[in-house]
């Protein structure tokens, strides 16, 4: 006789105002079941500004290469990377619209579309492919995507040579005329994830704040009604999980105690926190704990938007990134911003390494999981569009092979690759932006 007992895989734990969504839990097996299909996510990093190719790309082409220097923070993740040289976007270059590259490049990098060029509300782009993908596979989630930045987001005024800031500071569009703010507090992002439970009353929601106890100390109790289905390797997962989201509530409320504390009563600066490596470092946590507890497929992350102007002191680099990216081929401005593209990397494979060491039902949430990393412009100084600097990882539920290096022919519309992405997802896609097939080699 069977008796084992089944959970929903939409299990969560109640309390006032706040719900838990749980990750993957032996109990969610229904007695009987088949292997289960993996779930496949996507994530579309985004580095802003260009790069200095030639620390980004590696010398050979096959499956025996090394990682570059710009590369080479990835060493842990090489078996499941896929470095694509010579991809472009033609949709990103003027044809006759005049100066405005780094707009282009923000609004072209996952729509393949030109953007028209205007400051005021009549903007044009095309969807992203996130939201066309979100579309599909979207709807099954609380969160049908999650946008996410660490810089400016406004979406209003011009930013770039007559074009609005909404083309600069974002890379998700629902629709040619609504692109999608990202989120740039932590706090908004772990609200949106686990804040919004059963009561709206502003009286539950105010005597949490007024009490200032952790989001779990709400839901805890509830624990006890799903102790009798549990064994103990679902205890433990329960427990690790649920020590993950405390911890980075207890950064949050760290970061927020500092300000309070420490900042004059003045505009929130850009940057929260006042780290950039803190803010990445909680935003990727908060990305792979969405991903683990199945609230969100999609996500987009922008570490920087175009034209942003942000100094790394941390790294020895005090100089402004945009200005550092208009280098005029001087050796030590062309080291600062290879420093700057390395760091970013560096912080990149922080991602993946959550995301590797978080797990769903049928294995590593990297593993089932295409990450796509790069940038809308190669040589910043020059402004091209063309090879441009682009990175997949993750296993794609096994569709994805790593451990290569691919050398597409020249003028390959970069849309190609993000219809064989949306391939993966098993979101199939006859054409997207300006593609003229799909990119066979990738999935």
């Amino acid at each position: 006789m069977v008796t084992k007992k089944h959970l929903s895989r939409r299990t969560f734990l109640h309390g006032v105002g706040a719900t838990i969504a749980l990750p993957y839990l032996d109990a969610m097996t229904p007695a009987f079941a088949s292997a289960a299909k993996p779930v496949t996510r996507a994530a579309f990093v985004y580095t802003a500004n260009g790069i200095i190719m030639k620390d980004w790309t590696p010398t050979e082409t096959g499956n025996n290469f090394d990682l570059s220097k710009t590369l080479s923070p990835l060493r842990n993740f090489q078996d499941q990377t896929v470095v694509i040289s010579g991809l472009d976007h033609k949709n990103g270059e003027a044809l006759g619209d005049g100066p405005g590259d780094h707009a282009r490049a923000g609004a072209s990098w996952l729509t393949g579309a030109h953007p028209k060029k205007t400051r005021g509300a009549d903007i044009r782009n095309g969807q992203s492919i996130d939201q066309a993908i979100a579309q599909q596979i979207g709807q099954t989630t609380p969160l049908p995507s999650l946008e996410i930045g660490l810089q400016d987001v406004r979406m209003v005024g011009g930013c770039d040579s007559g074009y609005s800031c909404a083309y600069s500071n974002t890379i998700s569009w629902s629709s040619p005329t609504t692109p999608l703010p990202y989120e740039t507090n932590p706090r908004r992002v772990f609200e949106r994830l686990f804040g919004d439970g059963e009561t709206t009353d502003p009286k539950a929601r105010a005597m949490q704040l007024k009490q200032n106890r952790s989001l779990l100390d709400f839901v805890l109790q509830d624990t006890q009604r799903l102790a009798p289905k549990l064994g103990a390797a679902d205890r433990s997962k329960l427990s690790d999980y649920l020590d993950s989201v405390r911890e980075v509530e207890r950064r949050i409320q760290n970061v927020e105690q500092r300000e309070a504390a420490e900042l004059p009563a003045l505009d929130r600066p850009e940057g929260i926190p006042p780290s950039f490596e803190d803010h990445l470092k909680i935003m990727s946590d908060l990305i792979a704990i969405a991903f683990q507890a199945d609230l969100t497929r999609v996500v987009t992350f922008m570490f920087s938007r175009e034209g942003g102007n942000r100094a790394y002191p941390s790294i020895g680099v005090p100089d402004a990134h945009h200005g550092l990216s208009h280098h005029q081929n001087d050796p030590v401005r062309m080291a600062r911003l290879q420093s700057i593209d390395q760091y970013h990397v560096e912080m990149f494979s922080y991602l993946l390494g959550k995301l590797r060491d978080s797990a769903d039902d049928t294995g590593s949430i990297l593993e089932n999981s295409v990450v796509l990393y790069g940038s809308s412009l190669s040589d910043s100084n020059a402004h091209l569009h063309n090879n441009l600097p682009t990175v997949i990882v993750g296993g794609a539920s096994g569709k994805l092979k790593g451990g290569r290096h691919l050398r597409v022919p020249d003028g390959t519309p970069m849309t190609n690759m993000l219809l064989s992405i949306a391939d993966g997802l098993d979101v199939p896609l006859k054409k997207f932006g300006d593609s003229s097939g799909h990119l066979s080699d990738i999935i």
